[in-house]
């Protein structure tokens, strides 16, 4: 049974005295992939975090089909705008995953070569994984993840750094993770990222969910002002 839907009832995050998200109440169903986009400062990175559970909300609740518990952690993953590579190659970062995840070691090299290879890194497999470039690592990153068979993959701004051409083999990567069953929820910067990517958009605001709907809908006619004025690129913090 799939873990998801993954709800959000009128979850608030505050910090400091400050509210930095608040009031969100919104419904991610398996299948269409989620893009969050907002100007910088609107709450994308802290809502994706919220919804991965590394932070608890502070208001409101967030909760998967199945409840809480370990397991649940399980069944889901995250890579980083910047992810962390082990002082290993870039077959051992993968190996390693699955050793935490209790994979048996029978099984392991199968699995990573099967992984490697569907991501194109496998002449990269015995490379230490922290001299590979950054578009190399990012791809890794996603390996690494993808090896562990998420039902959801949650991707914080994946490919900011990189260039246009490994900007483009990471969203192909993506592509396919999407098309082999996991759910995606991603926040990026790039509007044309978006416009490739994603089925459905939630649009954030000064820590407050302003649109949710149809990605096609949304660049084609938003709703609200402050979605106009963000796609035209007048919208400031």
């Amino acid at each position: 049974m799939t873990i998801l839907p993954l709800r959000l009832e009128d979850v608030g995050y505050a910090a400091s005295g400050e509210r930095l998200v608040e009031g969100i109440t919104v419904e991610l169903a398996a299948g269409p992939r989620t893009v969050i986009l907002g100007p910088n400062g609107a709450g994308k990175s802290l809502l994706l975090r919220l919804c991965h559970g590394l932070i608890r909300p502070t208001a409101g609740r967030i909760g998967w089909q199945l409840g809480e518990g370990p397991a649940l952690r399980r069944r889901q993953a995250m890579v980083f705008q910047r992810p962390v590579m082990l002082r290993r190659s870039a077959a051992g970062n993968i190996g390693f995953a699955l050793k935490l995840r209790g994979l048996p070691r029978r099984d392991r090299r199968a699995r990573i070569g099967e992984v490697l290879a569907r991501t194109g890194l496998a002449s990269l497999a015995h490379q230490p994984a922290r001299v590979l470039s950054g578009g190399e690592q990012q791809r890794l990153a996603l390996a690494r993840a993808w090896a562990l068979e998420p039902e959801v993959l949650f991707l914080d701004e994946p490919t900011a750094s990189l260039d246009p051409a490994a900007t483009r083999l990471v969203e192909e990567l993506v592509e396919s993770i999407h098309r082999s069953g996991t759910k995606i929820v991603m926040t990026t910067h790039d509007l044309g990222q978006a416009r490739r990517l994603a089925d459905q958009i939630l649009f954030l605001n000064h820590g407050r969910l302003v649109e949710a709907g149809p990605a096609e809908a949304f660049f084609a006619g938003p709703a609200t002002a402050e979605a106009a004025a963000f796609l035209k690129g007048e919208l400031t913090w």
